[in-house]
């Protein structure tokens, strides 16, 4: 193996405490201090340290009278609640092992990872989450409990409301539950991770309690986290970037955590509680970016001047300080004066005016994105991980942040590139295995290297660069090798493109298939004078077509002609994580979209 190892010094190789007991620590330590918050018709709601410790420790007690040994897995099923996560650590510190499933999963896959995991309890949210059983319930035997959060009073046998779980407990009970949690050593499994999956089934990969303790401080001395930072919980616990963010950085520090509603409700939720740290997938990023174009595009006159004058501000001066350059009097004070006239307001309205840390990770995101953002004085951080890194792989920090780069690697760890351009990672941060999957496990962890998937490259300061997917590239019919990652990012950039798809495996030269924001793609006609359309024939408007084709000529003119992008095809519906196109974190399922649309492809070669 080749290429320079970009190592950092181990940080953390002295004693950490595991997760469920550093809980207890920090509940005690803050008290009566507000540990998380649910929001209901009156306002946000507070729960306090104390008390959140004693839900945990009432649903231990559960556990064990439900009969719960240690090993056995706990699955969880449903949107963000308190619920969620004090079965997760209740389950922990029992030495049981916590199984998260995407509140988007189909019936099948619920069955999959309840059967997979081993599964003896299943907490589930509501009767939506409930009806996914009932197909397979007789496939299920070892099933013991549902236990539900809300929704519905227990009708079935199998079911069990989540007061009457919790009075299952005594204090009979706590001597167990004080024993195992002496017990829990750091190689002990922790919790299962099922990876999204796009493609065929998600496999379960083994994070232990040290990786999970040592990776959650790891971060909170990255990003200097504090107890009084404040962090909405939004996308899915399932997700491990989520369980570090509202289980195991938010018991090792005690900040303040508030649950969403809804993904629907999640624009309210910045303006009221003004997160000072926000985590993203690039799709939510990109969504609030067309919300703000949008405006500026409406603007007129003299607000047309000023926001174009800021933008340019903000990006300069940013330019300046990224590439560790003094911005310099005048450019200070033109950014000073924008701050009052523009940055302010639009923080404010956005509900980010106190956020000290922004984040973009899960996947790739189009460097002009971030560009936007810095000319309204946010910089979004981009940081590159995967399930079997616990998470993070590589973070971006102040002082250490270039557009276009997911930083540099997380204090303790090393990354490597191989001959062929693979990302390899090695630390305590390392995942176990995959589930009941030796030989997956196998091509993965080689010589306690976790070989990625994804290809990259180190600049010569040793930020690292991710260039796309092994399993994704395109070799075209002239053998050359083509990553889509990054043309997609840039398609996804274009105002009016939500997603884009790029083909060409095989093929003589690369094509696309797009889907359009349907607010953007109105907005754009009826400022061309165009109304009434349904979005298949408005999709396919000559003026939209030519915009589009505008754009790619763009993106071509950067780009070797190898890589150009010769058609493309709008296709008239959204993907969706309903329709099975999406991931739970938002992620195109390639396969699943290029067999789905198959004809639409073949169609422009042949054309």
């Amino acid at each position: 193996m080749t290429a320079a190892v970009h190592d950092t010094a181990r940080a953390g190789g002295g004693e950490f405490v595991l997760a469920p007991a550093r809980f207890l620590v920090t509940a005690r330590e803050r008290g009566a201090d507000p540990a998380y918050y649910m929001r209901d018709e009156a306002g946000w709601q507070p729960t306090s340290w104390q008390d959140y410790a004693a839900q945990v420790q009432q649903a231990a007690r559960a556990l064990v009278a439900l009969g719960v040994q240690p090993g056995q897995a706990v699955c969880i099923l449903g949107f963000n609640r308190p619920e969620w996560v004090i079965m997760d650590l209740a389950a922990m510190m029992v030495g049981a092992v916590a199984a998260g499933i995407y509140w988007t999963s189909a019936p099948g896959e619920v069955e999959y990872i309840i059967r997979h995991s081993g599964g003896v309890i299943l907490l589930a949210e509501d009767d939506t989450q409930w009806a996914k059983l009932q197909e397979s319930r007789s496939r299920l035997p070892g099933l013991r409990r549902v236990v539900m959060m809300k929704g519905t009073a227990a009708t079935d046998s199998l079911q069990m409301d989540w007061d009457a779980f919790l009075a299952l407990g005594t204090r009979e009970h706590q001597p167990e539950v004080d024993r195992r949690l002496s017990a829990l050593r750091p190689d002990d499994l922790g919790t299962l991770i099922y990876t999204s999956g796009t493609t065929g089934m998600p496999k379960a990969v083994m994070l232990s309690h040290g990786t999970l303790a040592w990776t959650g401080m790891a971060l909170a001395k990255a990003f200097g986290t504090t107890p009084a930072d404040r962090l909405i919980s939004y996308l899915p616990l399932a997700h491990v970037a989520e369980q570090l963010g509202a289980i195991h950085n938010h018991v090792a520090i005690g900040y303040r955590l508030y649950f969403a509603r809804s993904l629907e409700a999640l624009r309210d939720h910045l303006t009221e509680v003004r997160p000072t740290v926000f985590f993203g997938v690039p799709r939510v990023w990109e969504k609030i970016h067309a919300g703000i174009a949008g405006k500026l595009d409406a603007a007129t006159d003299f607000k047309a001047v000023l926001a174009a004058w800021a933008l340019s501000v903000g990006r300069r001066w940013h330019e300046q300080v990224l590439q560790g350059r003094e911005p310099g009097g005048w450019l200070n004070l033109q950014k000073a004066w924008a701050s009052r006239l523009v940055y302010d307001k639009v923080k404010a309205a956005l509900g980010m005016d106190q956020a000290r840390l922004l984040i973009s990770a899960a996947a790739p995101i189009a460097p002009e994105t971030l560009r936007f953002f810095t000319g309204l004085d946010l910089l979004i951080r981009e940081g590159y991980g995967q399930s079997e890194a616990c998470g993070p792989t590589t973070v971006s920090l102040a002082g250490s942040t270039r557009i276009g780069s997911v930083g540099k690697p997380l204090a303790g760890t090393e990354v490597r590139i191989a001959p062929d351009g693979e990302i390899q990672v090695r630390g305590p941060h390392v995942f176990q295995g995959y589930l009941g999957m030796p030989e997956d496990t196998a091509q993965t962890l080689v010589d306690g290297w976790l070989q990625s998937g994804d290809l990259g490259h180190f600049d010569v300061d040793g930020y690292l660069y991710v260039s796309g997917r092994k399993k994704d590239l395109l070799i075209t019919s002239g053998g050359k090798n083509i990553s889509p990652a990054n043309l997609e990012a840039e398609l996804m950039d274009l105002p009016l493109v939500e997603h884009g798809i790029v083909c060409g495996d095989g093929r003589h030269f690369l094509t696309a298939l797009l889907t359009l924001k349907p607010d953007a793609l109105e907005t754009f006609l009826q400022a061309h004078g165009v109304q009434g359309l349904d979005m298949a024939v408005a999709c396919r408007h000559p003026l939209v077509l030519a915009e589009l084709q505008k754009g790619i000529d763009d993106i071509n003119r950067h780009q070797a002609r190898v890589a150009w992008i010769r058609k493309f095809t709008v296709l008239p519906e959204p993907l969706s994580i309903d329709t099975g196109a999406l991931t739970a974190t938002m992620k195109i399922k390639r396969k699943v979209v290029l067999e789905r649309h198959r004809e639409a492809v073949e169609a422009m070669y042949r054309d």
